[in-house]
């Protein structure tokens, strides 16, 4: 019998919270803290940093959209 259930539940939460829904297109961890989910290889990753207004303007679109999607 496996008894190392709340270790993997860990992992299952981070994967369910980090899918986009088909309804808002949009997944868990984006609604609750305005960004995109992280695994350890993006950590690394060297990219452009957005601009704050850029990331203000992007997120009153991502809210505006949960919003109609949940009516």
């Amino acid at each position: 019998m496996q008894k190392n259930w709340p270790e993997w539940l860990v992992y299952t939460k981070f994967a369910v919270n980090s899918k986009a829904y088909l309804a808002t297109k949009i997944s868990l961890f984006m609604v609750n803290y305005e960004r995109k989910s992280r695994m350890g290889a993006d950590i690394r990753r060297k990219r452009k940093i957005e601009k704050a207004t850029e990331f203000t303007e992007r997120m009153k679109i991502v809210q505006k959209k949960v919003r109609i999607a949940l009516k």
